[in-house]
C-alpha cells in the first residue's frame, strides 16, 4: 500500500514530476536514471542510508516513478516514498559489491520489461553515486548508450516551494540553537572532541519549545583553530582550545534533510587587528552583497557586490562566496549548480535560497561569518538569526 504519510502532498511530487519531465523534454530525454541522493529523495520521498550501495529513482515516459535499490532497502522504500508498492524495484544481494554482476544489469532487464529501454536514456554522469562500472553496464545492456543529463534534476530543486522553506526556517531554528551552545561551552582546555558533542546534541536533540528535533547534517562539523583555520574543510580532534586563537564554526541545521548552514568565529580573548579588519570588511561586504540579492538580479552581481567591498579593504578571496542550499544527503550540503562568483549569470528568482558563504582563508588564519538568506520580492530573507560579527569570548 501506499505510504500514508510522505514528507509532502501529492500535489507537491505532482509538481516535481512535471517540472522534470519537461526538463527532460526539452532535452530530448525519454527516461531518466536519477542516482542522486537529494534528487531521489526531490522525487520520491525516499529516505534511507543506503546510498553506499548503487540505488536510483527512475522516472519514465509516463507514470509514476519507479524506486530501485538493494531488495533490504526496499522496505524503507515502501515505508518513505509516496508511490506504491509496485514501483518499488529490489535487487538480490548477490549483485552486491559483486566482480560477477553489477546492479546496473539487474535494472536495464527490468527496463527492458517495461520497454523504457528504448529512446534517450539520461543519467547523472558526473555525480558521487553513478560510477564507469554502472555507465559501463547500462551502455552494454540497453539500446543505446546513456546520454550525460547531470544536474537536471539539481536545478529542478533550485527555486523552493512553500512547503520547502518552512522546513528551511525550522532547520534555521535549530542553526540558532547550536551556535548558542557553542558560544555557551567553549572556553580554553575545553577538548575539541567534547565540544563537538555539544553541537551533535544542540543540533539533533528534539526540543519541546519548538516541538520537533533534528537530522545529520551532510557535513560533519568544521572547526579549525588558529593557523589551522586557513583550511577550510579540517574537522576536529581531541586537542584542548587554546587562548589567544581563533576558532571558525561551520555547522548547519537540518530538519527532513532541509539544511540551513551558518559560520561564525569565535575569539578566545582579545581579538589582533587582523581579526577586527577582516571582520569589518566581510561584515560590509555582506551588506553589499545582500543589497544586491533581488529578483532579476545575477549570481555574478551579488558576487561583486561582495568582492569589490574586501578589494577596497585590500583582501583577495579567489574562490566563490556563495551557493545554493536546501535539501541535501552526504557529502556535500549545496546543490552544485549555480554559484555566486565572476561570470555565473544565472538569474536570482524568488524562493532560491543561498549560502552567502563569505569565509577567508589566509596564510596562516582564517574567518567565516556566514548567512543563508532566502530570495524573495524584496530585500532577502536571513534564514538564522545569529549576531553577525566576529564573537569574543574571554
Amino acid at each position: 500500500m501506499p505510504n500514508p504519510s510522505p514528507r509532502f502532498g501529492a500535489d507537491e511530487y505532482a509538481h516535481r514530476l512535471t517540472r522534470t519531465r519537461g526538463a527532460m523534454a526539452d532535452r530530448g530525454i525519454d527516461t531518466l536514471i536519477v542516482t542522486d541522493p537529494s534528487n531521489m529523495h526531490w522525487l520520491s520521498g525516499y529516505d534511507g542510508w543506503s546510498f553506499y550501495v548503487h540505488q536510483a529513482v527512475v522516472i519514465g515516459p509516463e507514470g509514476d516513478p519507479l524506486w530501485f535499490g538493494r531488495m533490504q532497502d526496499a522496505n524503507g522504500a515502501v515505508r518513505t516514498c509516496w508511490m506504491p508498492d509496485d514501483r518499488v524495484i529490489g535487487y538480490p544481494d548477490q549483485y552486491v559489491q559483486s566482480t560477477e554482476r553489477h546492479p546496473m544489469d539487474y535494472l536495464a532487464a527490468r527496463l527492458r520489461d517495461m520497454g523504457w529501454h528504448r529512446g534517450c536514456i539520461g543519467v547523472e554522469l558526473d555525480n558521487y553515486w553513478f560510477t564507469a562500472a554502472a555507465h559501463r553496464s547500462l551502455a552494454t545492456h540497453l539500446s543505446t548508450e546513456p546520454v550525460d543529463a547531470t544536474a537536471l534534476v539539481n536545478w529542478q530543486r533550485l527555486v523552493k516551494s512553500p512547503a520547502e522553506l518552512e522546513c528551511m526556517r525550522k532547520a534555521a531554528r535549530i542553526v540558532e540553537k547550536i551556535h548558542a551552545r557553542i558560544f555557551e561551552k567553549i572556553e580554553p582546555g575545553m577538548r575539541k572532541c567534547d565540544l563537538v558533542a555539544e553541537i551533535w546534541d544542540a543540533g539533533l536533540r528534539f526540543d519541546p519549545t519548538l516541538g520537533y528535533g533534528g537530522d545529520y547534517p551532510a557535513i560533519v562539523p568544521l572547526l579549525p583553530s588558529g593557523a589551522d583555520a586557513a583550511a577550510p574543510h579540517l574537522t576536529w580532534d581531541d586537542h584542548e582550545m587554546r587562548a589567544g586563537e581563533a576558532t571558525f564554526f561551520e555547522v548547519a541545521g537540518v530538519f527532513r534533510r532541509y539544511h540551513c548552514p551558518l559560520s561564525r568565529t569565535i575569539f578566545l580573548g582579545r581579538p589582533t587587528q587582523t581579526f577586527l579588519d577582516a571582520e569589518k570588511a566581510v561584515l560590509d561586504g555582506i551588506e553589499a552583497g545582500l543589497a544586491v540579492a533581488r529578483p532579476g538580479a545575477r549570481c555574478e552581481e551579488v558576487a561583486a557586490a561582495f568582492f569589490s567591498v574586501l578589494a577596497r579593504h585590500g583582501i583577495v578571496k579567489d574562490n566563490r562566496t556563495g551557493y545554493p542550499i536546501g535539501l541535501s544527503y552526504p557529502p556535500d550540503w549545496g546543490e552544485r549548480t549555480c554559484s555566486l562568483r565572476p561570470g555565473d549569470r544565472t538569474e536570482l528568482q524568488p524562493g532560491m535560497c543561498f549560502h552567502f558563504m563569505t569565509g577567508l582563508w589566509m596564510e596562516d588564519w582564517g574567518l567565516e561569518i556566514t548567512e543563508s538568506f532566502v530570495v524573495t520580492e524584496g530585500a532577502p530573507e536571513c534564514l538564522a538569526t545569529v549576531p553577525r560579527q566576529l564573537l569574543v569570548k574571554d
